[in-house]
């Protein structure tokens, strides 16, 4: 089967969290024996702030960690792409893309019965800004693909889509996984963007607060981070070591004891049971890990077993005290979160989800999928 993807980015995870799971997703479809090409804008945000960090390098070091995945650069400016989707049997189109490209392919699949497009919405914006999703012109796609059920939800009650699905983010286990043989030398890790002011007050509480009242070893990871953070950073005494491509994150994981999940405020009030990739992935790493709350409405984890939940800095305090003084407790965490993941959470599950979805929606007369 030939899939086509037209997502912000492939080549640059730079405050681009849905990177992870395309990089996944894409692996595993083409392990699978399947045909996968993905655009990008050249213009994209995420790879023009990358570049401008870091250059070039980081780019070549994303092909060296993927030496099979590749992304076709297009002209923004561009208004024709029958061409990108000829021969194509399955569309996706992320939500971060100019409502005219969103039309245009929509206006292409109305005209050709014979391959199927959906909608891939993996933000708060549904939720937090409405309207500006309502710009998007949905009629001629075949569903949404939404990574929760309140989103899900939403785009069904406000009548943008007549099907929607929801489709969780998942951990890529083939790159995200236990690394037994890295030493585990400092206590504490946090690998998230500082953002704009969405969970700033919670960050204090739950991250920095408590490593500083514990005397706590390790790093900070992440972009976005203005002078004053990081200082608080400092003062907490944690090093802060700017932006991480997300293939470096499972030795990152390997050095250290345990790490914390602070969801932005946005997810918590607006989006019960999204609890965004980042737990995923650390808990496919093996790392223990303790999370602000945030209501798992869908039952994606067990709470207390796969992870700990700390609803303030006194009982955050509480748990890292505890799980840095036993090793026993740690290994035990771990291998519950570990399980979980690997049960119900890997990107060979969500393509399994994906695959059976197409099969719902594809034309009698289809090619056969491979398995």
């Amino acid at each position: 089967m030939r899939i086509v993807m037209f997502y912000h980015s492939l080549l640059s995870d730079w405050n681009h969290g849905n990177a992870h799971f395309l990089r996944g997703v894409v692996s595993e479809l083409l392990l699978r024996g399947h045909t996968v090409d993905v655009y990008e804008p050249a213009d994209g945000w995420s790879l023009q702030n990358l570049l401008a960090e870091r250059g070039v390098a980081p780019v070549e070091a994303f092909h060296r960690a993927y030496p099979g995945l590749t992304s076709h650069l297009y002209d923004p400016a561009q208004e024709d792409f029958s061409a990108q989707v000829d021969g194509a049997h399955l569309v996706l189109v992320h939500e971060w893309n100019p409502p005219q490209l969103v039309e245009q392919l929509g206006r292409l699949r109305a005209a050709n019965p014979g391959w199927r497009l959906l909608f891939h919405d993996t933000h708060h914006r549904a939720v937090s800004e409405p309207q500006a999703m309502a710009q998007y012109r949905l009629e001629h796609y075949d569903g949404v693909l939404a990574f929760g059920e309140v989103i899900r939800d939403l785009y069904l009650r406000n009548g943008w889509t007549q099907r929607a699905w929801t489709w969780h983010e998942a951990a890529d286990t083939r790159r995200f996984r236990p690394l037994p043989e890295v030493k585990r030398e400092h206590d504490l890790v946090w690998i998230g963007n500082w953002g704009d002011g969405e969970r700033t007050a919670e960050l204090h509480e739950l991250l920095l607060d408590p490593a500083r009242a514990l005397a706590l070893s390790g790093h900070v990871h992440g972009v976005r981070y203005p002078d004053e953070a990081r200082a608080a950073v400092a003062e907490a005494g944690l090093a802060y070591r700017g932006w991480l491509a997300n293939f470096d994150v499972p030795a990152v994981f390997a050095r250290h004891r345990v790490t914390v999940h602070v969801p932005r405020a946005p997810y918590v009030r607006m989006l019960p049971g999204i609890p965004t990739i980042r737990p995923f992935e650390a808990l496919a790493c093996g790392l223990p890990l303790v999370s602000a709350p945030w209501t798992d409405a869908e039952g994606l984890f067990q709470p207390g077993r796969d992870f700990l939940v700390a609803r303030d800095g006194a009982q955050m305090r509480w748990h890292l005290r505890d799980l840095l003084a036993d090793e026993a407790q740690r290994e035990e965490l771990a291998a519950q979160g570990l399980a979980t993941i690997q049960a119900r959470h890997t990107c060979r599950h969500r393509v399994d989800e994906l695959l059976s979805i197409h099969r719902e929606i594809a034309p009698v007369t289809r090619v056969k999928e491979c398995a």
